[in-house]
């Protein structure tokens, strides 16, 4: 991540990309309530917003799909493991955008542990001598497809009956 610290405070950043994809199946992993989030909700009243504390999923919201995950002022105390569990479960099972609010100093995580979940680092913001950094995916933004990747250019129709390897 750049060493460039967000003019913004983190429960806008938060906003923001409430407002981006505008979710109407919402699940909130770690902090009970985000002034953004009840921003959101008051504005929105028609999305569903799931709630689990920090930890493993409970079953019930674990079987389900969402528009957007928001993990909170929740991996600074659990272990790494588990940690890595509920992220890459959420990210691989239960929707196809994450949002990651963490501080890394007061954890055991380092920014290539959330790089190695291909989660990128979008945000940094300080408030005295807290740090904390916003890592985001988005599946639909993850890899742009390259230009060689489409029918043209596969398996070499015009090839079809002409060489025998």
């Amino acid at each position: 991540m750049s060493d460039c610290i967000s003019s913004r405070t983190p429960l806008q950043a938060v906003a923001a990309l409430l407002d981006r994809y505008a979710p109407k199946r919402l699940l909130l992993v770690g902090a009970s309530e985000l002034p953004a989030l009840a921003a959101f909700r008051q504005a929105h009243p028609d999305c569903h917003i799931a709630h689990a504390p920090a930890g493993a999923l409970p079953e019930d919201l674990a079987a389900q799909r969402y528009d957007l995950a928001l993990v909170v002022d929740c991996l600074e105390r659990m272990p790494k493991s588990a940690g890595l569990q509920l992220l890459g479960g959420i990210r691989n099972l239960n929707t196809s955008r994450i949002a990651v609010l963490v501080d890394l100093s007061a954890s055991q995580w380092q920014e290539t542990d959330m790089f190695s979940l291909a989660l990128q680092a979008s945000e940094r913001f300080v408030r005295g001598e807290q740090t904390l950094s916003l890592f985001t995916y988005d599946l639909l933004e993850y890899k742009q497809v390259p230009d060689w990747l489409n029918a043209k250019f596969w398996a070499n129709p015009e090839n079809f009956g002409k060489y025998w390897w």
